[in-house]
């Protein structure tokens, strides 16, 4: 037997904060998402995105705590290119997100920037600066 990635799965501390962040970078959670202890948006190949608020990861895991510290782990999401990843970076900040690194051209070849969701985890946003 081999396990299948299936699912990229975030503990939130606000759920509405967290659904409105995601729908606003195109995620599909479904309506009243916002008001649920989990929800779950569907990606491209089949995986999900889930979210999970602290209290429910607490009912079946009650020791657990929120991390300190700098993030460990982002998720990156590729744009058709530079300018959409620009036009998404000043959309997300202008609504009142954390614009952690402004777009820039990054040495390894791509148009590269980087959100924070509302917990602080890395979203970044990257295009090839060269179309081939």
């Amino acid at each position: 037997m081999t396990p299948r990635f299936d699912a990229i799965g975030l503990v939130v501390s606000d759920m509405a904060a967290s659904v409105a962040f995601y729908r606003r970078l195109g995620f599909a959670f479904p309506d009243g998402a916002e008001r649920e202890p989990h929800t779950e948006a569907g990606l491209p190949g089949g995986l999900r995105l889930l979210l999970d608020t602290e209290d429910t990861v607490r009912s079946f895991h009650p020791s657990w705590r929120p991390p300190t510290g700098s993030a460990r782990a982002g998720l990156a999401l590729r744009c058709a290119d530079p300018e959409e990843g620009d036009r998404v970076y000043d959309e997300m900040v202008a609504a009142g997100h954390h614009g952690e690194l402004k777009p820039w051209d990054a040495f390894w070849g791509q148009r590269y920037a980087v959100l924070h969701d509302p917990d602080g985890n890395g979203v970044d946003l990257f295009a090839p600066l060269e179309q081939g």
